[in-house]
């Protein structure tokens, strides 16, 4: 048989021989020969001017300019914060010798290049306890926002327009406990309506990636020549320098993926609520020399605890650092807070940390360690019998 060349569109002669047993495209649709640019998935979302008539939704939904909804202006007024009881004078006790001791060798022994003599032979000299206050607000806040949502229409009920659609605030949902986080996704009702997909424009197909739309691809083992060896035809094309997709099966378009071929979507708006605790801490400096990020990983002794819808800052406490965190920290939830969200409920917690600085000699010199919180947990950065360990 005659081997001639391949006439490309542009008259130019390509690399391989026509092969009349070359297998063509796959039955099917005409294969799509204007894909999306590179990396493009087309547009993920009808336009947003879709809803831009849709009563009490006007210009809401996020994805078109929209996001957090503020709550409604409450039509009565809202309840007012009660003073919290004055606290008496609170003091910590002093933890015994023996359980600084026992402490501070269970520290040791956990660091696998430490000994233990310090810990065990060191003699304790002074013990001293300092106050130490955790002040923790928490404000639990529900928040909504509103955004298109799409799914592959198969018949589903079209209720756009039948009626004026619940304002976002007026939609009933079930919170979960006081200062748990939580989320549901709730579909607006009378906001649904039909609409022709607007990844394949109403098609049900999308353009084959892998091959871009032409339904084969050149040849990955004679990278298109049509031969390998001098005059020896691709065995693998069959000398057509071409090979069918695989992904497509040689039709250049999948089923389209975002209305999974239905050509049609059903276009809705979600109502999205999120109940969200926020939560900042304020811990008293204290002079005993212990670092304050460590305190962030033990718990105390709770003193003081009030939980209103509103709160009042802390009144009477002995330490006025405490009160002036308190009022600020307050003040500064329920100004940025109400802006976007409405508040639930807000607690307000005081811890009392234990810490006691252990002063201590060993081998003729004099060493810190501290022993803090309810866990009692140890630091001691300078410990004196510290070694190298080297793995062979």
């Amino acid at each position: 048989m005659d081997y001639k060349p391949i006439i490309n569109s542009d008259g130019r002669s390509s690399y391989g021989v026509a092969n009349p047993g070359y297998l063509r495209a796959a039955d099917g649709p005409p294969a799509m020969f204007t894909p999306p640019a590179p990396d493009s998935r087309g547009p993920s979302a009808p336009p947003a001017s879709m809803f831009d008539n849709m009563p009490g939704y006007e210009g809401t939904v996020a994805g078109g300019g929209g996001g957090f909804l503020p709550p409604p202006m409450p039509t009565q007024p809202s309840p007012q914060p009660k003073p919290g009881p004055e606290q008496p004078q609170w003091n910590i006790p002093s933890i015994s010798e023996t359980t600084a001791r026992e402490a501070f060798a269970l520290w040791a022994k956990s660091k696998c290049c430490y000994s233990s003599a310090p810990a065990k032979d060191g003699v304790i000299t002074n013990m001293e306890a300092f106050n130490t206050y955790r002040y923790r607000l928490e404000t639990f806040i529900e928040s909504r926002l509103t955004e298109w949502s799409h799914e592959p229409y198969n018949g589903q009920p079209v209720d756009a327009y039948a009626q004026h659609p619940p304002g976002p605030w007026d939609i009933p949902a079930t919170a979960p406990s006081y200062f748990t986080d939580g989320k549901q996704i709730i579909k607006v009702p009378y906001t649904s309506s039909m609409k022709s997909c607007h990844v394949c424009i109403g098609m049900g197909r999308a353009p084959c990636k892998d091959c871009a739309g032409a339904g084969n691809k050149v040849c990955w083992v004679c990278n298109g020549a049509g031969f390998r060896h001098g005059n020896d035809r691709c065995s693998h094309c069959f000398g057509r320098g071409r090979e069918n997709c695989h992904s497509c099966q040689g039709q250049g378009s999948k089923q389209c993926p975002t209305c999974q071929g239905k050509q049609q979507l059903l276009v809705y708006i979600n109502l999205i609520i999120k109940w969200t605790n926020n939560s900042d801490d304020y811990v008293v400096e204290q002079s005993s020399g212990l670092q304050l990020d460590n305190l962030s990983k033990v718990s105390g002794k709770e003193v003081f605890r009030d939980s209103q819808y509103l709160l009042y800052p802390v009144m009477g406490f002995p330490d006025p650092a405490v009160v002036n965190a308190a009022q600020r920290l307050i003040n500064e939830h329920q100004g940025k807070f109400s802006q976007t969200s409405r508040i639930l409920q807000q607690r307000q917690t005081i811890e009392l940390i234990p810490v006691t600085k252990v002063t201590y000699s060993w081998k003729g010199k004099m060493h810190i360690y501290f022993v803090y919180g309810n866990e009692f947990k140890v630091d001691a950065d300078n410990y004196p019998a510290q070694c190298c360990c080297t793995v062979m």
